[in-house]
């Protein structure tokens, strides 16, 4: 079940590709022999528009980014964005980029929250390297973000939230409009307070209250510049506020204000519009989330092995809103326990294992660490668990809403003793499903708790996924023992895995426990033989997983100079560069890991047939320790990363024309 790679085989990520909200996208297409640029490239033509008298560009692939206070609803205005994008056609990538503080100061740099949408009439794997818009509502949005932007970009500056104490917030000693750092943008000024104020002059909200809806209306600016409709927004509204109907009509009001303005103050000399994409699978495609896709794939999964799940899980970011949605499926027999910490939280979900329901625990980083001791003790009793782990930059606190790979060593490690465990890691948002799926199917068939890989990127990310098809998710039913002839509890058939008793079964009273339990009888034993034989057949179980997964397909030439391996979040960056430069000539092909404890079969031949294997991280390089360890003589090449952000396709762009000469 890895992340396939020929193009023939998959969108992008749509079906199984490895991008929160429904929205049904597109049902029949037909995938065209050849493939889109990159975002750097731009296919354009102009066309009349009789409705706002102005020439409508054609434009491939936009990326706009939504900059300003926490309080000033970028986040919703992204989403909403995204959303739109999703409901007329167009394959999209996401990028939220949250303040790690909870609350910052008003109109300071650290309380600055972006997100920044990609949209696209082609396949896109990425959220974009630069912007080509960028929307600011103060000067900390500002100069926090115009080092990304393109040359020529567009930046939407709101003049409301520009004055001298704003600019003293910013730690700004010099307007940026007279210091010069905004020669060669196009920078179009525009009061939004004032022009959201008059717009709600007789909506009888306080100044505060009209003052929140202004988020909407630079959303509407930005339907109007990118052609996108209204409707799905106002219909979001309606429902959003259906309890407050002022608010309805505020936000509605605020919408269609922004969009009327393009036409009316002439700030723009012309509209772009990007067509919906052609090459999407058939199917019917909603714009999902990570964290979403995960929780969804979870109780998939537990339907697919027909069982109830229980989650236990203490809040932590980027993990919590897996929790919040487990929450709401309660109708799907789910039961969700907001525990006191996270040794509480993982603790509890084992015990719901021992009593035959799927134990699930969530968390990140800090929470990993605290968990690893009933980890262990998962180990020992041998019962399925699935623990997720959404990645985040550490160590310690580290940066919480910034992501990170460093979790890697820790999960294929991290524990007192020889403790294995499988580990298996998300590539995208829609992946996520399938990895949930994986990881349930591993946890019940082999009796072990597994270790299911995120990270902020995935989490927070999104992208369309085309729903599967019911028929093709295959039931693995979990079984348990009710004969007690020759019962014990670590009794095992042929792939080394014991029986799951549910307690009370009668006749099959059994114990299990931390202390170590001879291999023929399940009693307590301090046996040194005995020990080493248990710590065997532990190690033996997991590797049999091997012979489940199958072998990851090649994206590429079979055979060649360079090799590029990846796993986890940097599929959509790796796979953008990988094919830039196959389309230069080069000899390069990619590789990406989801089982990623243990490995596959087979990957010691795929390794050995290149000159090169090029290993980019988020991290100081853990994956490249492992293939090191486990496929000694063959040339990995690091590239790590830590700066709390992903690869952009450039920087692998670089890198391997660097390495390839």
């Amino acid at each position: 079940m890895e992340p396939p790679t020929p193009k023939a085989a998959v969108k992008g990520r749509g079906a199984n590709r490895p991008r929160g909200v429904h929205r049904p996208v597109r049902k029949d297409a037909a995938r065209p022999a050849a493939r889109a640029p990159w975002d750097t490239l731009r296919t354009m033509t102009s066309l009349p528009n009789t409705r706002a008298e102005l020439p409508l560009q054609q434009q491939e692939s936009v990326v706009i980014r939504f900059a300003g206070d926490s309080g000033d609803g970028m986040q919703i205005t992204g989403n909403q964005f995204t959303d739109t994008s999703a409901f007329v056609g167009n394959d999209l990538a996401t990028l939220p980029d949250f303040p790690a503080e909870i609350r910052a100061p008003v109109g300071t740099r650290p309380g600055v929250s972006g997100f920044q949408v990609r949209f696209s009439s082609a396949d896109v794997h990425t959220p974009g390297d630069q912007p080509d818009v960028l929307v600011a509502m103060n000067p900390a949005a500002l100069i926090v973000n115009i080092r990304d932007l393109k040359p020529g970009a567009i930046i939407v500056l709101n003049t409301g939230n520009w004055g001298e104490v704003d600019l003293k917030k910013a730690k700004l000693d010099i307007d940026p409009r007279k210091s010069g750092v905004l020669d060669g943008f196009r920078v179009i000024e525009i009061d939004i307070n004032t022009r959201v104020k008059e717009a709600l002059a007789s909506s009888g909200l306080s100044s505060k209250d009209v003052q929140r809806c202004k988020n909407f209306y630079t959303l509407g600016l930005m339907y109007w510049l990118y052609s996108r409709p209204l409707e799905p927004t106002l219909k979001w509204l309606e429902k959003k506020f259906a309890k407050s109907p002022e608010l309805v009509n505020a936000n509605q009001t605020a919408l269609r204000a922004g969009y009327n303005a393009g036409d009316i103050h002439e700030h723009f000399q012309t509209r772009y519009a990007v067509a919906r994409c052609e090459t999407m699978l058939p199917g019917t495609y909603r714009n999902i989330m990570g964290n979403q896709a995960l929780s969804l794939g979870l109780v998939a999964g537990a339907n697919l092995a027909r069982l109830k799940i229980f989650l236990g899980s203490y809040p932590i970011t980027p993990a919590s809103d897996i929790l919040h949605q487990l929450s709401s499926y309660k109708d799907h027999g789910v039961i969700t326990m907001q525990a006191e910490d996270e040794i509480a939280a993982i603790c509890s979900a084992i015990g719901a294992a021992f009593a035959g329901q799927l134990g699930i625990t969530t968390t990140s980083g800090p929470g990993m660490a605290l968990k690893t001791e009933a980890m262990g003790l998962a180990i020992s009793t041998e019962l399925p668990l699935v623990i997720v782990d959404i990645q985040r930059a550490g160590p310690s606190t580290g940066m919480p809403t910034k992501t990170e790979q460093s979790d890697l060593l820790m999960a294929v490690f991290g524990r007192n003793g020889d403790a294995p465990m499988p580990v298996v890691s998300c590539s995208t948002p829609a992946d996520a499903f399938e990895c949930a799926i994986e990881a349930v199917r591993i946890a019940t068939q082999f009796m072990t708790p597994v270790i299911l890989l995120s990270d902020g990127y995935i989490a927070n990310g999104s992208e369309p996924w085309r729903l599967p098809k019911m028929a093709d998710l295959v039931p693995f039913p979990a079984v348990f023992r009710t004969d007690p002839e020759g019962f014990h509890p670590f009794l095992r058939d042929a792939r080394g895995v014991r029986p799951w008793v549910k307690p009370g079964t009668k006749g099959l009273e059994h114990r299990i426990g931390g202390l170590e339990k001879d291999a023929d009888s399940g009693n307590i034993s301090y046996d040194a033989k005995n020990h080493e034989r248990m710590t065997n057949l532990r190690h033996q179980k997991v590797l049999n997983v091997r012979d489940t997964i199958p072998t990851p397909a090649v994206f590429g030439p079979e055979q060649g100079d360079l090799l590029v391996l990846g796993w986890g979040s940097t599929y959509g960056s790796i796979r953008s560069a990988v094919d830039l430069v196959q389309r230069q000539g080069k000899s390069v092909a990619q590789i990406h890991i989801r089982h990623v404890w243990p490995m596959a079969k087979g990957l010691d031949e795929i390794f050995a047939r290149y000159r090169t294997v090029l290993v980019p991280e988020l991290n100081m390089g853990q994956m490249t320790r492992l293939l090191r360890s486990e496929y000694p003589g063959i040339p990995f090449l690091s590239y790590p990363k830590v700066q709390g952000l992903p690869f952009t396709t450039t920087e692998l762009v670089e890198r391997i024309q660097t390495i390839l000469g």
